[in-house]
């Protein structure tokens, strides 16, 4: 059985790197014509790694036909160096990861992040045969405006839709004042208002009649255009809309207001997880200790909360470690602070999607890989693909 293939035209890096790779049962091929004879003898195959003198436009054309032929394959693409422009272009067609050559330990993590991410994909579709699948859904609060609660949701919902890997829907449920729309430069032709006259009766087709396309497999859910409108959203309507979206999305990502509404409410009752946000300021601290405080007497459980600390670098006098103490939880993600974010915001353009190698996009990754359950744990650095083998020898 061969899970993993490693493409590389150039017979020296094939010498040096390919018995690496054959060692944990990856097959190797010289052509871009040997992979393509490979993989309908290997349906099984779940990882290509292509090697860094693989023509990128080649790399871009199998990426794209593969996510849509064989969705379960990931591809992983190693450049002599990154540039930002040829980094996007891969992402938008489907590849999963692009990691410089020199790397090795970012070649490692980016192998065993993309098989994490076709096993689970497979698990979705085994179950689907037989039962609608689950989307999850993922609520992200910050009881404080200014803590970059809005940023966070929309890069986390680009992060986990993973260049096309999986389905996700953003729901903005900042019913008055919602920055969805802005963030992502989309029409407030469609909204959650448009849900109000089908309450009690909503059904697939009208869900797509309120939600509006980002990219595809990203779904936005906008808020009221009118603030008066977003008074006659119910609880009720929010927790049938997502009822009506779980089987048709992988992810449901939610933002939400400063402050804590029916319809938030609503939303913390059915999320699988919750990512409080904090910043660096005694105010914010206060408000996520009682966020925490809020939650732990509703009973929801704090295994299924992923603190985020937002502009953590920033020198205020309050460390990470100050600031875990306080909260008495630990971070699951440190977002350092960066004068891109508010440029990517005004642009209308999540900065994952812009800069996908940058500090703050890859904090907002490693956020979604924990919401996804394809976190690598950190390991020594062995050698290129000793992530692999960990997991070949758990086989």
């Amino acid at each position: 059985m061969s899970l993993y293939v490693y493409l590389e035209p150039d017979r020296e890096l094939l010498a040096e790197r390919g018995p690496e790779f054959q060692s944990v049962g990856g097959s190797l091929v010289h052509s871009m014509a040997e992979l393509e004879a490979h993989l309908p003898r290997y349906p099984e195959t779940l990882l290509v790694v292509m090697g860094a003198s693989v023509d990128l436009d080649e790399a871009l054309m199998f990426a794209a036909y593969q996510r849509l032929q064989r969705p379960l394959i990931g591809v992983v693409l190693v450049r002599k160096s990154l540039q930002p422009g040829d980094v996007i272009r891969c992402l938008q067609a489907g590849i999963r990861d692009v990691v410089e050559e020199a790397d090795w330990d970012a070649i490692r993590q980016a192998t065993s992040r993309s098989v994490d991410i076709s096993k689970a994909l497979s698990m979705t579709m085994r179950s689907g045969a037989d039962v609608a699948p689950h989307g999850r859904i993922i609520t992200v609060f910050a009881g404080k405006g200014g803590c970059g609660r809005s940023f966070v949701a929309v890069n986390l919902a680009v992060a986990l839709w993973a260049g096309g890997a999986r389905r996700v829907l953003i729901v903005d449920l900042d019913l008055q004042f919602g920055d969805v729309a802005i963030m992502l430069k989309l029409p407030p032709d469609r909204s959650i208002a448009g849900g109000i006259a089908m309450a009690g009766r909503l059904d697939e087709p009208g869900l797509r009649s309120i939600v509006t396309p980002y990219r595809p497999g990203v779904d936005a859910l906008l808020a009221p255009g009118n603030p008066a409108q977003g008074e006659h959203v119910r609880r009720e309507l929010v927790l049938e809309i997502l009822d009506a979206a779980r089987p048709h999305y992988d992810f449901i990502v939610i933002d939400t207001p400063a402050i804590v509404t029916d319809q938030v409410l609503a939303a913390l009752d059915v999320s699988d997880w919750f990512v409080p946000i904090v910043t660096p300021d005694l105010p914010t601290l206060k408000t996520v200790r009682l966020t925490v405080e809020m939650f732990d007497m509703l009973e929801y459980p704090r295994d299924r909360s992923l603190l985020v600390f937002n502009r953590a670098n920033t020198q205020v006098g309050l460390t990470t470690a100050d600031v875990e103490e306080a909260i008495g939880m630990p971070f699951a993600s440190l977002v350092p602070s960066s004068r891109d974010v508010p440029i990517s915001v005004n642009q209308g353009e999540p900065l994952l999607l812009t800069e996908p190698l940058h500090p703050v996009s890859r904090a907002i990754r490693q956020l979604a890989d924990r919401c996804a359950g394809t976190e690598t744990p950190p390991e020594p650095k062995r050698g290129l693909l000793s992530g692999l083998k960990r997991k070949k020898a758990l086989r």
